[in-house]
C-alpha cells in the first residue's frame, strides 16, 4: 500500500534518466558553448581581408580553430537546449520548451553550413592568394558570403537560434522550476549576435564573454545540486504530487 503512491514518480524517473542527453551532460554541453563562443572571436584573426596582410589570417590555424570553435558552440548549445526541455517537459511549460528545440535545432542546421564554407572555403582562397601573390583571388570569398542565398539561409539559422533562446527563456520564467532569470541572459547574448559581426574585435570579444557568462550561469541552474534532485523533482511534477506551483 505504501508503494504504490511511488510508481508514478517512479516511472517520471526512469523517462527522465532515458533523455538522449541528461541533465548533468546538458549543463555541461551549455558551459563547453559558451567556451567555445568566447573562443571563437578571440583567436579569430582580424584584418583588411581584401589585403594579402588578411589573407594571411585566413590562411593560418588560428582562422580554422576561431570557426570550428563556433561551430561547436551551435551543437553544444542544442544538446543543452535538448537537456533543458528534458527537465521542463513534465511542467506547464513543457510545449513552449519544445519549441525552443525545434527552433534551436532548425537554426543550428541552417547555420552550420555557412560557417562550414567560411572556415575551409575562406581559409583555401586565402592559401591560393598567397601563394600567388594575388590579392584578387580574395574576391571569390565574398562572391559566396554575399550569396543571397547563403546569406538568406545563414540570417534565417541565426534569426531561429535567437527565437530558441528568447522560447526557452520564456519556458524556464513560465515553469518556476529553475531560477526564473536563467535563461534571459543567454537571450540577450543571441538577440545581439547578428550585430556583433559588425562590431569591432573588442566588442566582438566583449560579446563572447557575455555569451559565455549567459551559458555558465544558465549551466549552473542546470546542474542538479546532489544526484537525488533531478528523481525529486520530477516526482514533485507528477499529477497529484507535491504542492510546487508550477506556471
Amino acid at each position: 500500500m505504501q508503494s504504490a503512491p511511488l510508481a508514478p514518480a517512479d516511472g517520471l524517473a526512469v523517462q527522465a534518466d532515458a533523455e538522449p542527453v541528461t541533465r548533468r551532460g546538458g549543463a555541461i554541453a551549455i558551459a563547453a558553448a559558451g567556451i567555445a563562443f568566447l573562443l571563437y572571436p578571440a583567436i579569430r584573426p582580424y584584418g583588411d581581408e581584401t589585403t594579402l596582410a588578411g589573407a594571411r589570417g585566413m590562411a593560418s590555424a588560428s582562422w580554422i580553430a576561431a570557426h570550428l570553435s563556433a561551430i561547436a558552440g551551435f551543437i553544444l548549445l542544442t544538446l543543452g537546449i535538448q537537456a533543458l526541455y528534458g527537465v521542463l517537459r513534465p511542467t506547464p511549460a513543457g510545449k513552449l520548451a519544445a519549441r525552443a528545440l525545434l527552433a534551436t535545432w532548425l537554426g543550428a542546421g541552417l547555420t552550420l553550413p555557412y560557417y562550414g564554407v567560411e572556415v575551409f572555403g575562406a581559409h583555401v582562397i586565402a592559401q591560393h592568394a598567397l601563394d600567388s601573390h594575388d590579392a584578387g583571388a580574395l574576391d571569390m570569398i565574398n562572391d559566396f558570403r554575399f550569396n543571397p542565398a547563403a546569406v538568406t539561409l545563414f540570417a534565417a539559422g541565426l534569426l531561429l537560434l535567437t527565437v530558441g533562446t528568447i522560447l526557452a527563456a520564456t519556458a524556464i520564467w513560465r515553469s518556476t522550476h529553475l531560477a526564473r532569470w536563467s535563461g534571459i541572459p543567454l537571450a540577450a547574448a543571441f538577440t545581439l549576435f547578428i550585430p556583433q559581426f559588425f562590431a569591432t574585435p573588442s566588442l566582438r570579444i566583449l560579446h563572447g564573454a557575455l555569451t559565455l557568462t549567459a551559458c555558465l550561469y544558465l549551466a549552473t541552474v542546470l546542474w542538479p545540486k546532489k544526484p537525488g534532485d533531478v528523481r525529486a523533482e520530477t516526482a514533485e511534477t507528477a499529477p497529484g504530487r507535491g504542492t510546487q506551483p508550477l506556471g
